[in-house]
This record gives structure tokens, sequence and C-alpha cells, in this order.
């Protein structure tokens, strides 16, 4: 069968990449190539950088009014939402999540375009009160330049909307590097760009192994900030990449995330938020629940509630309603997580449920992991320290609310935290003991276009949606203007 081709877009224009290289991705439910992208270069990301650059500083986008801008982004909302089924059935062949989460995820991306284009034309500076009379002083709030955005594969679409709609509504351009392992989407979405009118080398992508065109991204001369999503290792690189140029930064990174479970919980509510906070996206979000702390008077039901609940899940095609667990999104994943799960039996943690490939023979081809629950885990083990990112999940015991902070807090990440109580003084108290950028009480991986988002310590720098992240992509600039008669003495600062 004949692989489809996609190709980036730069300048307004359809390439390939400079030596005309190719490299393919693969359909994680069945391990099949199934399409072929552009394998770019330092020169592409030289050419789509370039023009970014001039699309920012000629042509009709500087130009054009706030106002204008928000309607682009309104439009472009409006053309995701009439194309989210088919955007979100490419992001399942692309990375194996389950359809119904995708084009859930498809279908709320429109209000991200929508929000910051509204958003476009209420950027505002101020005129200052100061202490100089003579003075007239004021404010403005103005975009950055070329904004490289570079995102990751567990869900390409949302990730990259994140920052997409905010640095265009402030009025920067945009060159995207998408994962090597989920490129298509993002190539589709530029059709939809162009189709909503955006000028010219505005928004340009660029794909291929970021070792190849990661420190020609991150370093050229006329790129204003990067903005990436993705492992802690790899964005420490981008951000020493960055630092190079004194570049500004947006870091969303890696977590390690306690979901805390009290004794006088509902423990029905707790368990599905559990569940739904490892297993769901086969547990390949930065915010999973993965540490699950769980009070010790409860320990033993919450853990015999959940390996039930768990051992009763659907493993199977992603685009299947039926399905409740797909496959890992690449082959060298599910490696890792598998050797995750052996580091966690060799360290004395005790499996309570899966901790292998499932047997189904219809399964065999895909990259799938079992869901994987430990018990008897220490805080100190690695399976409890180190970012995972799939359907593995350790119980941990503890005794009290300080016992329950000093677990939480003992972890370089800080991205997100859960707390399971009925009790309203803990429920409010507990959280501002928590180190971490987002903590859900009774709920878990509730996202809104208008909350902010982001990690404490090394989960990340910067936010993420709200009203926040707008301010990610503008700089301040204050304006004086002289009212004397006169210039005074050139040789005392005033």
């Amino acid at each position: 069968m004949a692989l489809e081709r996609f190709r980036n877009t730069v300048a307004g224009r359809a390439c390939e990449s400079a030596t005309g290289r190719w490299f393919t991705t693969a359909n994680p439910f069945d391990g099949r190539d199934w399409a072929e992208l552009p394998r770019c270069g330092p020169e592409d990301a030289e050419a789509a950088i370039e023009a970014a650059h001039a699309a920012f500083t000629k042509g009709p986008w500087p130009a054009l009014s706030a106002t204008n801008r928000g309607k682009l982004l309104r439009r472009l909302g409006d053309l995701v939402a009439r194309d989210a089924e088919t955007l979100a059935a490419l992001e399942v062949r692309d990375n194996g999540k389950l359809y119904a989460e995708m084009v859930g995820q498809l279908r709320y991306i429109p209000e991200w375009f929508h929000y910051y284009g509204g958003l476009a034309d209420k950027i505002e500076g101020g005129v200052l009160p100061l202490d100089k009379p003579d003075l007239f002083t004021y404010t403005k709030r103005e975009p950055l330049g070329v904004i490289v955005c570079i995102t990751p594969w567990n869900s390409p679409l949302m990730l990259l909307t994140w920052k997409l709609a905010p640095a265009l509504a402030a009025g920067n351009t945009v060159v995207i590097k998408p994962s090597e392992f989920t490129s298509c989407s993002t190539l589709a979405l530029m059709d939809l760009v162009r189709e909503a009118g955006f000028p010219d080398g505005v928004v340009n992508t660029v794909t291929g192994y970021g070792a190849e065109v990661g420190p020609a991204l991150c370093e050229h001369r006329h790129v204003a900030k990067v903005a990436f999503t993705g492992g802690d290792a790899t964005g420490a690189a981008v951000y020493a990449a960055a630092a190079k140029g004194i570049k500004h930064v947006t870091l969303e990174l890696g977590g390690k995330s306690p979901n805390i479970v009290f004794a006088d919980a509902n423990l029905d509510h707790a368990v599905k938020g559990a569940i739904s906070g490892i297993f769901a996206a086969s547990g390949q979000t930065c915010i999973a629940g993965s540490r699950l702390l769980v009070q010790r008077s409860v320990y033993e039901e919450v853990s015999r509630r959940l390996v039930d609940f768990a051992a009763q899940a659907k493993l199977g095609n992603p685009m299947d309603a039926a399905t409740q667990v797909g496959p890992i999104t690449t082959q060298p994943q599910r490696e890792k997580v598998l050797s995750y799960i052996e580091v966690a039996r060799s360290e004395g943690a005790r499996c309570l449920l899966g901790g292998g490939r499932p047997e189904a023979p219809e399964l065999a081809q895909g990259w799938f992991v079992q869901p994987t629950i430990f018990g008897e885990v220490s805080n100190a083990m690695r399976i409890a320290q180190e970012e995972v990112f799939g359907p593995v999940l350790s119980i941990i015991p503890f005794e009290d609310e300080d016992h329950a902070v000093e677990i939480a807090n003992d972890s370089l990440y800080g991205l997100a935290a859960g707390i399971w109580t009925t009790d309203l003084r803990r429920a409010l108290r507990l959280p501002d003991r928590i180190r971490a950028g987002t903590v859900w009480v009774n709920t878990y991986r509730a996202v809104s276009v208008m909350a902010p988002f982001g990690g404490y310590k090394r989960s990340g720098i910067g936010r993420e949606n709200g009203q926040s992240a707008i301010d990610e992509y503008l700089q301040t600039k204050s304006v004086w203007i002289n009212l004397a008669e006169d210039v005074p003495n050139p040789f005392v600062m005033r």
C-alpha cells in the first residue's frame, strides 16, 4: 500500500525538504508505516525562520489591526470545529490515543482560537503618573517576533494550540516543529491556516528529527522565543540552546503528580479519579497522577477497588468506541515503560495488576502495555521519582495530612496534584501546601482555556492558557515625551 505524503508549509507554499529526504510515521495500533513526511535539516529551518521574520517585519501582518488579527483567529477556530472529526481521526492514526479523547480535544480546541481572538484587541498599555510633570510617559505592549513552537507526540494539536493561539493574538509569527512521531495533524492544520486567510509566512512548519533541526531553530538570530512541551531532559537542552541568544522561553515539562486520597473521601469517586488520572490516554500525559497517595486506614480497600476496576479495562483499536485503553504512541516509549516495570519489581514494589504486554493475539502487532498497578511502593523508588509516561500506577501509603504533604512535595517535579476529601477545611487549606502549578480537589485532568497551566520546579517555566499566556508572547515598551519648552542639562540624568 502506498504511503500518504504530507508536506511542510513555508512562506505560504507547500514544500519538501531541501535534500529531498523523507521519513515515515507508523500507526501504533498495528505498528505499520502509513505516511511519510519531509526529513528537514538546518537549511529548511533557516528558510522557515526567514519566512517568519519577513512576515513579521513587512507585508500585511504587521500592518493588520489587532481586531482583524482576532477575526482571523476566530475564523481558524471555526474551521477547526468544522473539520474536528477528520483531524481527530488523523491524530488517532498517528498517536494511538482513543478517538473519543481526540475528538473531544478537537471539538474544544476552537475555544482557544475564539478566546485569544477576543483578547487580541484588548492588549493595552497605560499612561504613567510620573513624579516628573514635564514628561509624558506611556507604555505599549508589543509582540516579541518569531516564535518557535516545539510540540510533543501525545496531544499534538491541543498542545500546539496552547502556544499558537496566544502567539498569533499578540502579533507574533510562528515556526512549528512537531514531534517526528506525530506530525501529520499539524501539517493538515496548515491547510486551515491558509483557508482562514493568514498572510504567507505568518505560520510555518518544519518536520524531522530534533537533533537535525532543533539547534538551528533554537539558536537562530531571528528567533525571539522558544515555546516547548516535552520531557525535562530535552527541555533543559532547549533552554541551554535558547540561552545562547538570550531568548525568551516557555517550558512545559514533565511531572510525577501526586493524587492524594484521604480516608474521608468518597472512595467511589476517588477510585474513578485515580483511574482517569493514570490510565486515560494510556498514562501519556504530563499531568498523569502516577503517584497515588492513600491514607493508611483505607489503603487496602482503595487498592482492591482499583485493581477490580482497572482489570475490566478493554484494550483495543482506539477508533472503536468500546476501547478504553489504547496503545503507547511510539515503540521506543513502549520499551521504556516496560523497562520501568522491571525496575519497579527489582526495587521490591509488588505488582498488583498487569505488568507486561497483553496476551490477546489481536493486540500483538500494536504497541500495547497492560494497565499496571504497583503496591508497597516507597516514594524513594525510581518508579515513584521518575516520569514513566505510561499506564503504570504506584500506590503509596501515608499516615496523616503532614505526611501526605511531605511525600507529595518530595519530587523534582511540580506540575499537578489531586486531593480527594469531603473535609471543606482541608480542601481549602491543603492546596496552599502543595508545590504544584495546578491542584485539583475532587476531580482530575480538568483543563480550560481560561485557567493558567504550568509547573513548579523541574516541571517548567512560564504559563499557558488564560490571560497569563498572552503575556508570555509580549514585551513592554516605555515611551517618554518631553513637554517642557527647553532641553534640560545634558550632563545630568533626569
